[in-house]
């Protein structure tokens, strides 16, 4: 949805009637489609703004030894031009030709993903075109109702005021969505247009698409546009933002696919921010939720982590263990937002879209952080399994199984955790996908364990042992440093590593390594060094300003050893 959205769906104003024409264009011309099932591997990795060269080697790196079922790419046809990011979300023809790509990098990443077993979701813009005029990223000209050889005035709603009332129907699916060309989807040529576009994307090999602004249009014009399609059972999920008192109802779109569940995302950051994680222990249906296998769920989005109404990646620890808890609990299809940072709400990508490497540029990639991708193994290994052995300290502590397959403990509080956990697990030896680490339960489906502040433990029968290779690292570093910092910051202070090699900048602060703040306070950094180099190290912290202040005492050192170093440190004040 467009970046103004929920401002608009904030401003009220005077109910528009409801005509009889507009009523006539709520009801279904043809039989609902059925969305089909997501699969046995049901997360989703939301590549926002990344260009489709970039999807096609993080499904082959990443997404695919990670379990993901699939990998949805922002809106990839010609759009307005424009640095922003929501320019992505002003249509101006149905070619593929937009900032991210062109059509044959499309199809090779569609190709590229699907060798990797990873299935493609295309974010789809068709409640409306663009707000103005002007030539698109491909070069096609258009003035706002006249899109030459797509749509011209009568393809167009005739109410052409902004949406001001979100208590009344006519005025959420007939007027404009702040200032955007809205479609006249209860009109046949418009349909057919857009199960055009839609048929030519599966005509690549996509694999289900993401229903923009789904809420803006009725559930029975987007039903008969399903029902045009090659395949009309296609898996697609509509954004539909569920308002207490609005007119339109999300649940009124579960005939035609899955619904977004904001709501869900909304009480992650009430529960994360200022609540107890107890209180989880029935989190779902019993909530008042959509039901659970017609449902997706998400920690944050686009819009969201910039409205503010769910978690971010500021969050810390925080949005870290949400997205931990979402992966082991078995409610909806999960999504896993992987953006970049930003000061200006409105900032299109870093690079235009390419990412050359992650935590470079501003990209944040929460898709691979260990913490995340470690639990998508969880989840398809869980997969159809109910709720055990669930325990909690009353507050913020909280662990729970999932049968015989898998056992996850949550430590949101700010000291360790030292208990021994009761699992219906099998006896034997696991790995923590969360540390890396091994632990042994015993015949009784016990083990002892202690966590961190912030951080937590999961096991599973995908992963018996982390000797074995069994738990895919998403950023595998053959022989190198683990870097980890305690270390807290004010805000727009971040944490840098710098020492007396090359891959650390040679002591330039200028080319010092940023750190992730995912796991805040600590912070990490997985860097490549050669077997048995001896080096030097240091923190430092930089502020927005650039200011740049060292920690203290003497310069650490340390030596790489056949694997992976893992150097636990504190900051010196």
């Amino acid at each position: 949805m467009h970046r103004s959205t929920s401002r608009a769906r904030r401003t009220t104003a005077a109910a528009l009637a409801l005509t009889a024409g507009a009523a006539g264009s709520l009801l279904a011309t043809a039989a609902p489609a059925q969305a089909a099932p997501p699969g046995d591997k049901d997360v989703t990795a939301v590549m926002f703004e990344w260009k489709f060269d970039s999807v096609a080697k993080a499904c082959t790196d990443t997404l695919g030894p990670a379990g993901y079922g699939f990998v949805q790419v922002s809106p990839p046809q010609e759009h307005i031009q424009g640095g922003q990011w929501w320019t992505s979300y002003q249509p101006v023809s149905y070619r593929i030709a937009g900032r991210l790509g062109d059509r044959g990098q499309f199809k090779s990443m569609v190709d590229t993903c699907h060798a990797a077993g990873v299935k493609v979701v295309a974010d789809s813009v068709i409640n409306h075109m663009s707000a103005g005029n002007g030539t698109g990223t491909g070069g096609s000209s258009y003035t706002k109702y006249d899109y030459p050889g797509l749509y011209s005035r009568s393809d167009f709603d005739n109410c052409t005021s902004q949406i001001s009332n979100y208590g009344d129907r006519f005025n959420v699916q007939e007027c404009e969505l702040v200032g955007l060309a809205d479609l006249d989807t209860g009109e046949d040529h418009a349909r057919g247009k857009i199960a055009g576009y839609l048929n030519d994307l599966l005509s690549l090999g996509v694999d289900g698409f993401r229903i923009d602004a789904a809420k803006h249009m009725a559930a029975g014009d987007l039903a008969d546009i399903k029902s045009r399609l090659s395949n009309p059972d296609v898996y697609w999920k509509h954004e539909a933002i569920h308002g207490a008192g609005e007119a339109v109802s999300p649940s009124e779109y579960l005939g035609s696919g899955d619904v977004q569940e904001f709501r869900y995302a909304r009480d992650l950051k009430r529960i994360f921010t200022g609540e107890n994680l107890a209180y989880l222990k029935n989190f779902g249906e019993s909530w008042g939720y959509m039901a659970s296998d017609k449902s997706n769920v998400f920690v944050a989005n686009h819009d969201t982590e910039r409205g503010g109404d769910t978690l971010s990646y500021r969050d810390g620890a925080g949005y870290t263990l949400a997205h931990v808890f979402m992966l082991a609990w078995p409610y909806g299809s999960p999504d896993v937002h992987s953006g970049y940072e930003y000061t200006d709400r409105d900032a299109g990508p870093p690079n235009g879209g390419q990412v050359n490497a992650c935590y470079s540029d501003g990209w944040k990639c929460q898709h691979a952080w260990r913490e995340i991708s470690s639990m998508v193994g969880f989840r398809n290994a869980a997969r159809g399994q109910a709720v055990t052995d669930w325990w909690d300290n009353g507050g913020d502590q909280i662990a729970f199984g999932r049968g015989s397959k898998a056992y996850v403990a949550l430590n949101h509080e700010g000291s360790s955790l030292t208990r021994t956990f009761q699992t219906s697990l099998p006896a034997g030896d696991y790995c923590d996908v969360q540390s890396g680490k091994g632990v042994t339960v015993d015949g009784s489906g016990r083990f002892t364990a202690t966590l961190g502040a912030g951080t937590a433990l999961a096991l599973h029968a995908g992963a018996r042992n982390c000797d074995g290779g069994t738990v895919p690292d998403p950023d595998p570093v053959a022989s190198g440093v683990s870097f980890a910092v305690n270390a807290t910051t004010s805000w727009g202070q971040n944490i840098y590593v710098t020492g007396n090699r090359p891959e650390l900048g040679n002591w330039n602060p200028g080319s010092a390594l940023k750190l992730d703040p995912a796991a805040y306070p600590v912070w990490k950094l997985d860097v490549e060094l050669p077997e048995g180099t001896s080096f030097e190290y240091k923190y430092i912290r930089k502020d927005a300003s650039g200011n740049v202040t060292w920690e203290s005492g003497a310069n650490r050192t340390a030596t790489v050893t056949a694997t992976r170093t893992a150097l636990n440190d504190t900051w010196r004040n």
